[in-house]
């Protein structure tokens, strides 16, 4: 020290305790050793099953936090993916039912249409006579006038007077032929009228057609004639336009009236007038009888022996 300075010398750096580690290539020979080793002592005695074990179980966690995202863009397209099908399966349903609900409502009334038709059958069955199915065209139900049209006409042999009946009883006569449809003048009209009985005593009268709703009245019954309610009333064959023996109608009032010299008895129709959709048309007259109302009036010509 000189001049009352005390000179600094820097500090010697720490020396290391191994000057000189072992090489790179020795380094690597170990490493490789020792990762064969634990390859054979792996292979052959199991000897690092817990470790492997236990650092999967370490591992999990990250596995998890690594899968996230992808499970999380997974789930959110398969929601994507199935509300949109579900919405498509939802409006592909929904035309389905309501195409199924329309045939369904087809298929009741075929079934309707075939249980009528059924019916028709049974009944011409019962009459035994020749007859024709038609279906009723349109309907004309007034106070004032009580007619169908039905989808047959002179073309198929029908004929002005025919006879027109339901699965159930008479229900009018045909006014008016077309080639391809006829007009039938209901029973309840108020311009037909049409011999009948009572089928418990034979007791013949008269139905008229009341023209209003679907009643009929027997004209000019004496007031101790035995009718009843309840009394069914068929065809008594007079006329000759209705054989005898079809139903007509069935009584629901016998009533006397002291300003009536005759007893009011009216009777509804057990025809289905407001419901029938098809009719019978029944051949009952003979040949030349039919021949003659398809014709019309002969002349005096063909009259003439």
């Amino acid at each position: 020290m000189r001049g009352g300075s005390i000179s600094s010398r820097p500090s010697d750096p720490i020396k290391p305790l191994f000057l000189r580690g072992p090489s790179p290539t020795l380094r690597v020979i170990l490493a490789v050793v020792c990762a064969l080793g634990l390859i054979i002592a792996d292979h052959r005695f199991d000897h690092l099953e817990r470790v492997r074990s236990l650092l999967s179980v370490l591992a999990y966690p990250l596995h998890l936090a690594v899968n996230v995202p992808a499970a999380l863009v997974r789930a959110t397209r398969d929601r994507l993916t199935d509300a949109a099908q579900l919405r498509a399966m939802t409006t592909a349903l929904g035309r389905e039912n309501l195409l199924l609900k329309a045939r369904l409502q087809q298929f009741e009334s075929l079934e309707a249409e075939n249980m009528r038709l059924r019916d028709l059958l049974g009944s011409s069955f019962n009459i035994g006579e020749r007859v024709l199915i038609a279906e009723i065209l349109a309907v004309d139900l007034t106070p004032s006038r009580q007619q169908v049209m039905v989808n047959k006409g002179a073309s198929s042999g029908v004929f002005v007077g025919q006879p027109v009946l339901d699965a159930n009883a008479v229900m009018g006569q045909v006014i008016r032929t077309n080639p391809f449809s006829s007009v039938v003048l209901l029973i309840t009209d108020s311009d037909h009228s049409l011999p009948v009985e009572v089928n418990r005593n034979g007791l013949r009268a008269i139905a008229a057609g009341s023209g209003v709703g679907q009643g009929l009245e027997l004209l000019f019954i004496p007031k101790n004639a035995d009718v009843r309610e309840g009394d069914l009333l068929v065809t008594s064959g007079m006329g000759e336009r209705f054989p005898r023996g079809y139903p007509v109608a069935r009584v629901t009032t016998v009533r006397q009236d002291p300003d009536n010299p005759f007893t009011t008895v009216l009777a509804e129709p057990t025809a289905r007038l407001d419901r029938s959709r098809e009719v019978l048309l029944v051949w009952t007259l003979d040949p030349q009888m039919q021949q003659k109302a398809l014709t019309g009036a002969e002349s005096s010509e063909d009259a003439t022996p």
